[in-house]
Protein backbone atom coordinates (compact mmCIF):
# COMPACT_ATOMS: atom_id res chain seq x y z
CA UNK A 1 0.00 0.00 0.00
CA UNK A 2 2.82 2.32 1.02
CA UNK A 3 4.54 1.63 -2.32
CA UNK A 4 1.35 2.58 -4.41
CA UNK A 5 1.15 5.69 -2.62
CA UNK A 6 4.71 6.55 -3.29
CA UNK A 7 4.27 5.99 -7.03
CA UNK A 8 0.88 8.32 -6.90
CA UNK A 9 2.77 11.28 -5.45
CA UNK A 10 5.47 11.02 -7.59
CA UNK A 11 3.64 10.92 -10.52
CA UNK A 12 1.63 14.21 -9.06
CA UNK A 13 4.91 15.54 -8.76
CA UNK A 14 5.93 14.83 -12.79
CA UNK A 15 3.02 16.89 -13.49
CA UNK A 16 3.53 19.44 -11.22
CA UNK A 17 6.93 20.06 -12.62
CA UNK A 18 5.74 19.98 -16.01
CA UNK A 19 2.95 22.57 -15.56
CA UNK A 20 5.65 24.45 -14.32
CA UNK A 21 7.93 23.88 -17.12
CA UNK A 22 5.11 24.67 -19.09
CA UNK A 23 3.88 27.97 -17.50
CA UNK A 24 7.83 28.98 -17.96
CA UNK A 25 8.15 28.78 -21.23
CA UNK A 26 8.81 32.22 -21.73
CA UNK A 27 10.60 33.20 -18.11
CA UNK A 28 13.91 31.05 -18.36
CA UNK A 29 17.13 32.16 -18.89
CA UNK A 30 17.36 31.66 -22.85
CA UNK A 31 13.66 34.15 -22.99
CA UNK A 32 15.39 36.50 -20.77
CA UNK A 33 18.66 36.75 -23.09
CA UNK A 34 16.44 37.04 -26.21
CA UNK A 35 14.59 39.41 -24.51
CA UNK A 36 17.62 41.50 -23.53
CA UNK A 37 19.43 41.25 -26.85
CA UNK A 38 15.91 42.35 -29.03
CA UNK A 39 16.23 45.64 -26.76
CA UNK A 40 20.00 45.96 -27.16
CA UNK A 41 19.25 46.06 -30.93
CA UNK A 42 16.57 48.79 -30.78
CA UNK A 43 19.11 51.18 -28.36
CA UNK A 44 20.45 53.90 -31.38
CA UNK A 45 24.44 53.58 -32.13
CA UNK A 46 25.42 57.35 -32.44
CA UNK A 47 29.17 56.14 -33.34
CA UNK A 48 30.52 56.32 -35.97
CA UNK A 49 29.42 53.99 -39.26
CA UNK A 50 33.15 52.30 -39.00
CA UNK A 51 32.80 50.69 -36.09
CA UNK A 52 33.62 47.53 -35.56
CA UNK A 53 31.54 45.79 -32.87
CA UNK A 54 27.70 46.31 -33.22
CA UNK A 55 26.42 47.98 -30.22
CA UNK A 56 24.16 45.14 -29.12
CA UNK A 57 26.99 42.86 -29.08
CA UNK A 58 28.48 45.62 -26.74
CA UNK A 59 25.63 45.78 -24.43
CA UNK A 60 25.46 42.39 -24.32
CA UNK A 61 29.13 41.60 -23.31
CA UNK A 62 28.36 43.62 -20.69
CA UNK A 63 25.46 42.01 -19.53
CA UNK A 64 27.40 38.54 -19.96
CA UNK A 65 30.44 39.82 -17.76
CA UNK A 66 28.40 40.17 -14.83
CA UNK A 67 26.23 37.21 -15.78
CA UNK A 68 28.94 34.86 -16.08
CA UNK A 69 30.72 36.52 -12.72
CA UNK A 70 34.28 36.46 -13.89
CA UNK A 71 36.79 37.31 -10.83
CA UNK A 72 38.25 40.54 -13.34
CA UNK A 73 37.90 42.37 -16.09
CA UNK A 74 40.96 40.90 -17.17
CA UNK A 75 39.18 37.44 -16.61
CA UNK A 76 36.15 38.36 -18.72
CA UNK A 77 39.15 39.20 -21.66
CA UNK A 78 41.21 36.11 -21.39
CA UNK A 79 37.72 34.41 -21.36
CA UNK A 80 37.18 36.35 -25.16
CA UNK A 81 41.23 35.63 -26.44
CA UNK A 82 40.54 31.97 -25.94
CA UNK A 83 37.93 31.84 -28.09
CA UNK A 84 34.32 32.51 -26.33
CA UNK A 85 31.98 29.83 -27.13
CA UNK A 86 29.81 30.31 -24.44
CA UNK A 87 29.48 34.22 -25.40
CA UNK A 88 28.84 33.17 -28.98
CA UNK A 89 26.40 30.37 -27.95
CA UNK A 90 24.62 31.10 -24.97
CA UNK A 91 24.51 35.64 -25.31
CA UNK A 92 24.89 35.77 -29.31
CA UNK A 93 27.48 37.95 -29.47
CA UNK A 94 29.38 38.38 -33.09
CA UNK A 95 32.17 40.23 -32.45
CA UNK A 96 33.33 40.50 -28.79
CA UNK A 97 34.59 43.77 -27.93
CA UNK A 98 38.54 43.88 -25.73
CA UNK A 99 37.79 45.30 -22.18
CA UNK A 100 38.90 48.97 -23.45
CA UNK A 101 36.35 49.02 -25.92
CA UNK A 102 33.40 47.56 -24.15
CA UNK A 103 34.21 50.21 -21.38
CA UNK A 104 34.71 53.06 -24.19
CA UNK A 105 31.12 52.31 -25.97
CA UNK A 106 29.10 51.27 -22.67
CA UNK A 107 30.50 55.13 -21.58
CA UNK A 108 28.28 56.58 -24.74
CA UNK A 109 25.48 54.63 -24.03
CA UNK A 110 22.10 56.70 -22.13
CA UNK A 111 21.16 55.14 -19.18
CA UNK A 112 17.20 56.01 -19.79
CA UNK A 113 17.88 52.93 -22.52
CA UNK A 114 18.72 50.44 -20.24
CA UNK A 115 15.42 51.22 -17.52
CA UNK A 116 13.67 49.94 -21.36
CA UNK A 117 15.26 46.19 -20.57
CA UNK A 118 13.46 45.84 -17.03
CA UNK A 119 10.50 46.78 -17.99
CA UNK A 120 10.82 44.06 -21.10
CA UNK A 121 11.45 41.55 -19.04
CA UNK A 122 8.84 42.69 -16.12
CA UNK A 123 6.10 42.53 -18.58
CA UNK A 124 6.30 38.30 -19.10
CA UNK A 125 5.80 37.85 -15.53
CA UNK A 126 2.34 39.87 -15.45
CA UNK A 127 1.31 37.90 -18.14
CA UNK A 128 2.28 34.53 -17.32
CA UNK A 129 0.11 35.49 -13.88
CA UNK A 130 3.10 34.75 -11.48
CA UNK A 131 3.48 37.97 -10.10
CA UNK A 132 0.09 37.39 -8.69
CA UNK A 133 2.51 35.02 -6.14
CA UNK A 134 3.76 37.84 -4.59
CA UNK A 135 0.58 39.84 -3.81
CA UNK A 136 1.10 40.76 -0.48
CA UNK A 137 -1.89 42.87 1.10
CA UNK A 138 -4.75 44.14 -0.18
CA UNK A 139 -4.24 43.00 -3.63
CA UNK A 140 -1.07 45.17 -3.61
CA UNK A 141 2.61 43.93 -4.54
CA UNK A 142 5.21 45.02 -1.48
CA UNK A 143 7.83 47.26 -2.77
CA UNK A 144 10.99 47.91 -0.87
CA UNK A 145 13.44 50.97 -1.62
CA UNK A 146 16.88 51.32 0.24
CA UNK A 147 19.74 53.68 -1.00
CA UNK A 148 23.57 51.71 -0.94
CA UNK A 149 26.43 53.33 -1.82
CA UNK A 150 28.81 51.56 -4.36
CA UNK A 151 32.01 53.65 -5.12
CA UNK A 152 33.73 55.47 -2.90
CA UNK A 153 37.70 56.62 -3.68
CA UNK A 154 39.76 60.29 -2.35
CA UNK A 155 41.78 60.05 -5.44
CA UNK A 156 39.94 58.46 -8.24
CA UNK A 157 36.83 60.29 -9.91
CA UNK A 158 34.39 61.25 -12.91
CA UNK A 159 32.21 64.02 -13.66
CA UNK A 160 29.56 61.98 -12.24
CA UNK A 161 30.95 61.42 -8.65
CA UNK A 162 29.99 63.65 -5.63
CA UNK A 163 32.08 65.20 -3.23
CA UNK A 164 32.57 65.66 0.80
CA UNK A 165 34.65 67.22 2.70
CA UNK A 166 36.79 66.14 5.81
CA UNK A 167 36.21 69.13 7.96
CA UNK A 168 39.67 68.59 9.88
CA UNK A 169 41.63 67.71 7.30
CA UNK A 170 39.68 69.46 3.95
CA UNK A 171 40.23 65.56 2.02
CA UNK A 172 37.77 65.08 -0.59
CA UNK A 173 35.94 61.98 -1.40
CA UNK A 174 34.08 61.08 -3.83
CA UNK A 175 31.52 58.63 -4.23
CA UNK A 176 28.67 57.29 -5.99
CA UNK A 177 25.37 55.70 -5.01
CA UNK A 178 22.08 54.00 -6.49
CA UNK A 179 18.77 53.61 -4.89
CA UNK A 180 17.73 50.06 -5.39
CA UNK A 181 14.26 48.66 -5.76
CA UNK A 182 12.68 44.78 -5.54
CA UNK A 183 9.19 43.76 -4.99
CA UNK A 184 9.13 41.59 -2.56
CA UNK A 185 6.99 39.08 -0.26
CA UNK A 186 7.82 37.99 3.34
CA UNK A 187 6.67 34.63 2.58
CA UNK A 188 9.11 33.65 -0.62
CA UNK A 189 12.75 33.52 -1.45
CA UNK A 190 12.35 35.65 -4.67
CA UNK A 191 12.76 39.14 -5.11
CA UNK A 192 11.96 40.87 -8.09
CA UNK A 193 14.18 43.74 -8.53
CA UNK A 194 13.01 46.69 -10.83
CA UNK A 195 15.24 49.48 -12.43
CA UNK A 196 17.45 51.18 -9.52
CA UNK A 197 18.08 54.90 -9.84
CA UNK A 198 21.32 56.53 -9.34
CA UNK A 199 22.04 58.92 -6.68
CA UNK A 200 24.92 61.15 -8.62
CA UNK A 201 25.69 64.61 -9.24
CA UNK A 202 23.48 65.73 -11.82
CA UNK A 203 23.35 68.19 -14.67
CA UNK A 204 22.85 71.59 -14.27
CA UNK A 205 23.84 71.77 -10.46
CA UNK A 206 26.79 72.37 -8.23
CA UNK A 207 24.84 70.40 -5.42
CA UNK A 208 25.14 66.77 -4.70
CA UNK A 209 22.62 64.59 -5.28
CA UNK A 210 20.43 62.35 -2.00
CA UNK A 211 18.40 59.63 -1.61
CA UNK A 212 15.33 61.56 -0.77
CA UNK A 213 15.25 63.57 -4.66
CA UNK A 214 16.47 60.17 -6.18
CA UNK A 215 13.66 58.69 -4.84
CA UNK A 216 11.22 61.46 -6.34
CA UNK A 217 12.84 61.07 -9.74
CA UNK A 218 12.17 57.13 -8.86
CA UNK A 219 8.38 57.08 -7.87
CA UNK A 220 7.66 59.27 -11.03
CA UNK A 221 9.66 57.08 -13.24
CA UNK A 222 7.65 54.16 -11.79
CA UNK A 223 3.92 55.60 -12.18
CA UNK A 224 5.10 56.29 -15.84
CA UNK A 225 6.02 53.33 -16.55
CA UNK A 226 3.43 50.84 -14.36
CA UNK A 227 0.76 53.55 -13.71
CA UNK A 228 -1.55 50.88 -12.65
CA UNK A 229 0.53 48.64 -10.34
CA UNK A 230 -0.36 48.42 -7.09
CA UNK A 231 1.99 48.91 -4.80
CA UNK A 232 2.99 49.53 -1.10
CA UNK A 233 6.23 50.89 -0.77
CA UNK A 234 8.38 50.02 2.25
CA UNK A 235 11.24 52.40 3.36
CA UNK A 236 13.58 53.02 6.60
CA UNK A 237 13.17 55.61 8.74
CA UNK A 238 15.28 58.42 6.38
CA UNK A 239 12.04 58.36 3.89
CA UNK A 240 8.86 59.38 6.70
CA UNK A 241 9.07 62.98 6.10
CA UNK A 242 6.31 64.81 4.91
CA UNK A 243 7.79 66.00 1.08
CA UNK A 244 8.33 62.09 0.90
CA UNK A 245 4.75 61.03 2.04
CA UNK A 246 2.76 63.99 0.05
CA UNK A 247 4.66 62.55 -3.05
CA UNK A 248 3.44 59.04 -2.63
CA UNK A 249 0.15 60.09 -1.96
CA UNK A 250 0.13 61.94 -5.39
CA UNK A 251 1.32 59.20 -7.32
CA UNK A 252 -1.21 56.80 -5.42
CA UNK A 253 1.12 54.62 -3.66
CA UNK A 254 0.44 53.27 -0.32
CA UNK A 255 3.41 53.31 2.35
CA UNK A 256 4.74 51.56 5.55
CA UNK A 257 7.70 53.67 6.65
CA UNK A 258 9.98 53.00 9.49
CA UNK A 259 9.84 55.54 12.80
CA UNK A 260 12.49 56.51 15.14
CA UNK A 261 11.62 58.89 18.29
CA UNK A 262 15.10 60.84 17.83
CA UNK A 263 13.49 62.04 14.16
CA UNK A 264 9.67 62.23 15.60
CA UNK A 265 9.47 63.28 19.14
CA UNK A 266 6.32 65.16 18.36
CA UNK A 267 4.80 61.67 16.99
CA UNK A 268 6.05 59.66 19.96
CA UNK A 269 5.03 61.89 22.48
CA UNK A 270 1.22 61.96 20.30
CA UNK A 271 1.05 58.13 20.94
CA UNK A 272 2.40 58.41 24.94
CA UNK A 273 0.22 60.72 25.53
CA UNK A 274 -2.74 59.06 23.86
CA UNK A 275 -1.86 55.51 25.83
CA UNK A 276 -2.02 57.56 28.97
CA UNK A 277 -5.73 57.78 28.11
CA UNK A 278 -6.69 54.76 27.31
CA UNK A 279 -7.32 55.57 23.61
CA UNK A 280 -4.76 53.10 21.72
CA UNK A 281 -4.91 49.52 20.80
CA UNK A 282 -2.83 47.46 22.67
CA UNK A 283 -2.88 43.19 22.89
CA UNK A 284 -0.45 40.40 22.81
CA UNK A 285 -0.42 37.61 20.40
CA UNK A 286 1.52 33.98 20.58
CA UNK A 287 3.25 32.85 17.90
CA UNK A 288 1.28 29.88 15.79
CA UNK A 289 4.61 28.15 15.43
CA UNK A 290 6.82 28.97 18.49
CA UNK A 291 4.73 29.44 21.19
CA UNK A 292 7.82 30.98 23.25
CA UNK A 293 7.94 33.71 20.77
CA UNK A 294 5.08 36.25 21.62
CA UNK A 295 4.41 39.71 19.58
CA UNK A 296 3.07 42.86 21.08
CA UNK A 297 1.58 45.84 19.50
CA UNK A 298 0.43 49.33 20.36
CA UNK A 299 -1.92 50.61 17.45
CA UNK A 300 -3.35 54.53 17.09
CA UNK A 301 -4.85 55.50 14.04
CA UNK A 302 -5.55 59.32 13.00
CA UNK A 303 -1.72 60.70 13.92
CA UNK A 304 -0.05 63.94 13.16
CA UNK A 305 3.35 63.58 11.24
CA UNK A 306 5.21 66.27 13.12
CA UNK A 307 4.57 69.90 14.90
CA UNK A 308 4.72 71.10 10.94
CA UNK A 309 2.76 69.24 9.56
CA UNK A 310 0.16 68.14 11.92
CA UNK A 311 -2.34 67.90 8.68
CA UNK A 312 -0.67 64.93 7.09
CA UNK A 313 -2.28 62.26 9.25
CA UNK A 314 -0.81 58.61 9.35
CA UNK A 315 -1.06 55.46 11.25
CA UNK A 316 1.07 54.13 13.87
CA UNK A 317 2.41 50.87 14.52
CA UNK A 318 4.43 50.08 17.76
CA UNK A 319 6.25 46.07 17.72
CA UNK A 320 7.71 44.40 20.57
CA UNK A 321 8.79 40.70 19.67
CA UNK A 322 9.34 38.69 23.16
CA UNK A 323 11.51 35.69 23.37
CA UNK A 324 10.44 34.04 26.88
CA UNK A 325 13.27 31.63 26.20
CA UNK A 326 16.15 34.20 25.84
CA UNK A 327 14.59 37.07 27.27
CA UNK A 328 15.41 38.87 24.03
CA UNK A 329 13.44 41.77 23.07
CA UNK A 330 12.74 42.92 19.96
CA UNK A 331 11.42 46.68 19.02
CA UNK A 332 10.10 48.45 15.78
CA UNK A 333 7.73 51.12 14.99
CA UNK A 334 6.31 52.48 11.74
CA UNK A 335 3.98 54.66 10.06
CA UNK A 336 1.10 53.29 7.61
CA UNK A 337 -1.48 54.96 5.47
CA UNK A 338 -3.56 51.42 6.21
CA UNK A 339 -5.85 51.98 8.80
CA UNK A 340 -4.39 49.42 11.78
CA UNK A 341 -6.38 47.25 13.68
CA UNK A 342 -5.87 43.64 15.36
CA UNK A 343 -6.79 42.14 11.75
CA UNK A 344 -3.53 43.58 9.92
CA UNK A 345 -1.34 44.45 12.33
CA UNK A 346 0.48 41.56 12.11
CA UNK A 347 0.50 41.78 8.27
CA UNK A 348 1.49 45.09 8.31
CA UNK A 349 4.57 43.87 11.15
CA UNK A 350 5.84 41.02 8.67
CA UNK A 351 5.93 43.46 5.44
CA UNK A 352 7.74 46.69 7.64
CA UNK A 353 10.42 43.72 8.34
CA UNK A 354 10.56 42.23 5.19
CA UNK A 355 12.88 45.19 4.52
CA UNK A 356 16.31 42.59 4.92
CA UNK A 357 15.13 41.39 1.45
CA UNK A 358 16.12 44.40 -0.14
CA UNK A 359 18.78 45.63 2.84
CA UNK A 360 20.64 42.02 1.56
CA UNK A 361 20.17 41.91 -2.20
CA UNK A 362 21.75 45.00 -2.88
CA UNK A 363 24.28 44.61 -0.10
CA UNK A 364 25.57 41.40 -2.15
CA UNK A 365 25.17 43.30 -5.44
CA UNK A 366 26.91 46.39 -4.04
CA UNK A 367 29.76 43.90 -3.12
CA UNK A 368 30.41 43.09 -6.83
CA UNK A 369 29.84 46.86 -8.13
CA UNK A 370 32.45 47.31 -5.80
CA UNK A 371 34.92 44.91 -6.75
CA UNK A 372 34.39 45.46 -10.42
CA UNK A 373 34.53 49.26 -9.62
CA UNK A 374 37.83 48.26 -8.03
CA UNK A 375 38.95 46.33 -11.36
CA UNK A 376 37.82 48.61 -13.81
CA UNK A 377 40.17 51.28 -11.83
CA UNK A 378 43.14 49.04 -11.60
CA UNK A 379 42.81 48.48 -15.80
CA UNK A 380 42.60 52.44 -16.50
CA UNK A 381 44.77 55.85 -16.38
CA UNK A 382 44.42 58.75 -14.59
CA UNK A 383 43.80 61.88 -16.65
CA UNK A 384 43.91 64.94 -15.39
CA UNK A 385 43.07 64.07 -12.10
CA UNK A 386 40.23 61.76 -13.03
CA UNK A 387 40.17 58.12 -13.92
CA UNK A 388 37.53 56.36 -16.77
CA UNK A 389 37.00 54.03 -14.19
CA UNK A 390 33.43 55.02 -13.90
CA UNK A 391 33.39 56.80 -16.85
CA UNK A 392 33.72 60.60 -18.35
CA UNK A 393 29.84 59.79 -19.54
CA UNK A 394 27.26 57.03 -18.79
CA UNK A 395 29.30 54.03 -17.75
CA UNK A 396 28.59 54.80 -13.62
CA UNK A 397 25.18 54.37 -14.12
CA UNK A 398 25.58 51.43 -16.74
CA UNK A 399 27.97 48.86 -14.94
CA UNK A 400 25.49 48.63 -11.83
CA UNK A 401 22.27 48.54 -13.67
CA UNK A 402 24.19 45.71 -16.29
CA UNK A 403 24.57 43.86 -12.76
CA UNK A 404 20.99 44.26 -11.85
CA UNK A 405 19.95 43.08 -15.24
CA UNK A 406 21.55 40.13 -14.35
CA UNK A 407 20.44 39.33 -10.74
CA UNK A 408 16.85 39.54 -12.92
CA UNK A 409 17.86 36.04 -14.41
CA UNK A 410 17.09 33.96 -11.61
CA UNK A 411 15.28 36.72 -8.76
CA UNK A 412 12.77 38.34 -11.45
CA UNK A 413 11.86 35.43 -13.39
CA UNK A 414 10.67 33.31 -9.97
CA UNK A 415 13.25 30.58 -10.56
CA UNK A 416 16.33 28.62 -8.17
CA UNK A 417 18.84 28.27 -10.19
CA UNK A 418 18.24 24.79 -10.27
CA UNK A 419 15.55 25.74 -12.35
CA UNK A 420 17.13 27.90 -15.26
CA UNK A 421 18.15 25.33 -17.59
CA UNK A 422 21.37 24.33 -17.81
CA UNK A 423 22.80 25.91 -21.21
CA UNK A 424 22.40 28.89 -19.08
CA UNK A 425 24.21 28.03 -16.15
CA UNK A 426 27.55 26.76 -17.61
Amino acid sequence: MSHIKAIVKANKRNKDRAEAIRVRKHLNADALIASLRNRFKAISDNRAGNSTVPLVDALMSGFAMFSLKDPSLLQFDLRRQAGGHNLRSLYGIKNIPSDSAMREILDGVSPDELRLAFKDVFRPLQRGKLLEKMVFMKGCYLLNLDGTGYFSSNKRHSPACMQKVNSKTEEITYYLQMLGAAIVHPERKEVIPLCPEMIMQQDGTNKNDCERNAAKRFIAQLRREHPHLPLIVNEDALSSNAPHIRDLQEYNLHYILGVKPGDHEFLFQFVDNAAEQGKTTEFVVEDEKKSHIHHCFRLLNNVPLNASNQDLRVNFIEYWQHDSKTGKILHFTWITDFTVSRENAMQIMRGGRARWKIESVPQAHRKEVRLWTDRLWQSYTEDEGRSLGVGFQELASNHPKLLRLRAVGSERWGQSVEDIPRAGRE
